[in-house]
């Protein structure tokens, strides 16, 4: 059997990365360890990136014994530390299985990234993933520097009074935000980010964190644009480019639906001016009522964030102040509409896949009408997820395997809808 299994990987005192035969790949689903085949494996998609895991030992498979090793020293110097490296898979990429390791006491909490197996075979890296999306719109050699340089000093010029403008041209420049990116190249999908304030506290918030424990990677926005600064953008976006998409509600936000009647009054601009573009709409669907006025105004789309149907395990990642019926409500008046809906699902493998989460998953699906699963990684420290979740979690069924046996539309990209 270790035969068909890759090699597993570490990283030296000194950060080298670098495999080791006589220890076989093991990955992680929950509180499960996993031996990997290379069948369950793929290569490392161009673009993804190798992280070294500080205070973590690395754990493979001896292929001798079979038994499960914690590796502590280089097997090729006999000297330590020795650390676990993970993978960080670039977009249109789902992981099955999170990287393996033995914490060390006092160990600190990972950065907000999500942390993927890794292993090596003949050809090179491997990592546990599959491609639930075949766009390329944030493949990472679609990107042109130039060409995002000259789009930004064109739409500079073209809207010099525009706030937000300002505000993406820094996400693109400061953070290499993918929609920012696409926006100045005048291609895919285009964000428009509006709200600075939030009604959840989610544990995993890439914009604001309270605690010094997950300093946040980007800045959330400080201002409301004004409805026409929105519809100048969106529509400068929806007539230059084919098949476009504007999205409300960005990871340099909070919640959109906060600042609905800003929303509401800009895309009212909008269609008054042309009825090409899917306008899109990612939120928490917290606010049925103020869904309900934006699907009237014209609103397109919705992508629900999820990091589960159950409202136990929701609640604790999300803390919101607002009640889970409300979700579904909001998919209920979207769908009444006749408007498109998915679900933007925050997996992790061993939580999502578990018995009674796939159940519930499955059940909110088929009676909320959803039209699409966006299978996206949740960025967040493993070991710390799990404790805050503070449930005994059995073995799951597999991403893979449930990926599968949801019979709706999977991807990882708000699509363009055709609707006129």
């Amino acid at each position: 059997m270790t035969e068909r299994m890759p090699n597993m990987v570490f990283a030296d005192r000194n950060g080298n990365i670098m495999d080791f035969e006589g220890l076989a790949m093991v990955a992680r689903s929950g509180d499960y360890l996993h031996p990997i085949e290379t069948d369950e494996t793929i290569s490392l998609p161009e673009g993804s990136q190798l992280y070294v895991l500080p205070d973590r030992y690395p754990i493979g498979l001896d292929r001798e014994t079979g038994e499960i090793v914690v590796l502590k020293e280089n097997p090729y110097d006999g000297k330590g530390p020795v650390y676990a490296v993970a993978s960080f898979l670039c977009a249109a990429h789902t992981n099955t299985y999170a990287a393996a390791w033995e914490r060390c006491e006092n160990a600190k909490p990972l950065p907000l990234f999500s942390y993927t197996a890794l292993g090596w075979c003949k050809d090179g890296f491997v990592t546990t993933a599959l491609r639930t999306d075949e766009s390329t719109r944030q493949d990472p050699d679609t990107f042109d520097p130039d060409k995002v340089e000259k789009g930004i000093q064109v739409w500079k010029h073209a809207l010099p009074g525009n706030r937000l403008v300002t505000h993406l041209v820094h996400c693109a420049q400061g953070y290499g935000c993918p929609a920012a990116l696409n926006l100045f190249q005048g291609r895919e999908e285009g964000p428009l980010p509006t709200s600075p304030t939030c009604n959840a506290h989610c544990i995993g918030c890439i914009s604001l964190q309270s605690s010094c424990a997950f300093p946040s990677p980007q800045q959330r926005i400080t201002f409301v644009p004004k409805p026409a600064e929105i519809a100048e953008i969106a529509l400068r976006h929806i007539m230059s480019v084919d098949d476009a998409v504007v999205s409300f509600g960005q990871g340099c936000e909070g919640e959109p639906l906060i600042v609905a009647d800003v929303i509401r009054e800009a895309i009212e601009l909008i269609r008054k001016e042309t009825d090409r573009g899917t306008i899109n709409l990612n939120t928490n669907a917290s606010l049925p009522e103020k869904v309900s006025e934006l699907a009237r105004a014209g609103l397109d789309s919705m992508r629900i964030s999820m990091n589960s149907a159950r409202r136990e395990t929701y609640n604790a990642y999300f803390r919101p102040r607002y009640d889970f019926n409300a979700i579904k409500e909001s998919a209920y008046e979207m769908k009444r509409m006749g408007k498109f809906v998915s679900i933007n699902l925050f997996v992790f493998p061993g939580v999502t896949d578990a018995p009674k989460e796939a159940a519930a998953l499955k059940d909110f699906i088929d009676s909320a009408g959803i039209d699409m699963v966006q299978w996206r990684n949740l960025n967040i420290d493993p070991d710390f997820y799990l404790e805050m979740l503070g449930q005994k979690i059995p073995s799951g069924i597999g991403i893979a395997r449930l990926i599968e046996e949801i019979p709706v539309r999977r991807g990882y990209f708000n699509p363009y809808i055709k609707t006129r």
